[in-house]
This record gives structure tokens, C-alpha cells and sequence, in this order.
């Protein structure tokens, strides 16, 4: 149950935006940029947070995009399941197709109390409280320092689309 890299970005995105005033539009190129992440591969992962229900996407100059919800409804493992997929808590640690109480790998005795406080853990953590934090300079965005996020709200209006 160790994320990919799709979900890392998918998930600092995620937070990014929450830093963001709720309601406006940031475009996936700007969200690249801040977090030093490939433009065309993020902006295919926003477009899965967008089907996944997560985000809003929003076309033309002002567009780009809004969270669907407030952040305090947003929690990691709601994330990840759209990332990851709705049975990546299910996966063996060691990669076996078939891995249950029944049928256990060497590792799943062992594995299974981590793995259940880890998904508690993902469930607890919600975007509001990421964000608060990365906004107070208690943490940091993947290698982004907290003088490069913007300060103050943009003034832009929304309208259905992109995204971009």
C-alpha cells in the first residue's frame, strides 16, 4: 500500500489549492510551475480529480481549477482512492494476487495493524488541516518554499470547461 507518484503530486495539488481562496480558479500549469511537477502530467491527474468528484474544472482566460467542497470535507484517503483506486488498501505488501486471513503472505500478519492505522491515519487528514499548516510555515509542499506561494486572492470569475 505505498503510493505512486501520481498520487504524491495528485495529493500536493490537492493542498495547493486548498492554500488558494475556496472559489477561485487556479489554472494545472500554474500549480506545475509552483511545484516543480511536469505541466502535461499533472494536468492529466486534475482531470482524474475532476471526474473523481474532488475538483471543479473551469474554461478560458479566467479559468482553471476549484475545489468541489470545502477542504475540511477532503480527506487524503478520498483522494487516494481516486489515485490509487477504490481497492489499493487491499493490495499485498509484497505483490501477491491473492493475499487475505485465508491466504497469507509472510508479511500480512504484520502488515495488517500498519496498514489499518495508516488508512485511519489518510482518513483523518483532511486537506484543511494540510493546508493550515503549509499556510502558517509549519510545512512545506514538496520542495517549494513557502515565500513562492501567492499572497492575496486573484480576482477571477468562473465559468464551466478545462480547466486550462
Amino acid at each position: 500500500m505505498l503510493i505512486s507518484r501520481t498520487s504524491q503530486y495528485a495529493i500536493q495539488s490537492m493542498i495547493y489549492i486548498a492554500t488558494q481562496p475556496m472559489g477561485t480558479p487556479i489554472l494545472s500549469r500554474e500549480v506545475a510551475e509552483k511545484l516543480q511537477v511536469p505541466a502535461a502530467y499533472l494536468a492529466k491527474i486534475m482531470q482524474t480529480l475532476c471526474k473523481g468528484g474532488l475538483v471543479t474544472s473551469y474554461r478560458g482566460r479566467l479559468g482553471g481549477f476549484c475545489l468541489r467542497e470545502s477542504p475540511e470535507k477532503i480527506d487524503l484517503m478520498r483522494i487516494l482512492q481516486i489515485t490509487e483506486g477504490q481497492d489499493f488498501t487491499k493490495d499485498c505488501l509484497l505483490g501477491l494476487k491473492v493475499c487475505s486471513d485465508e491466504t497469507a503472505c509472510p508479511m500480512h500478519a504484520e502488515w495488517k495493524p500498519i496498514k489499518i492505522e495508516i488508512i485511519d491515519l489518510l482518513t483523518r487528514q483532511t486537506l484543511s488541516m494540510l493546508s493550515e499548516a503549509v499556510l502558517v510555515g509549519k510545512y512545506r509542499i514538496s520542495d517549494l518554499p513557502y515565500a513562492l506561494l501567492p499572497e492575496g486572492a486573484a480576482d477571477k470569475s468562473c465559468s464551466p470547461g478545462t480547466g486550462d
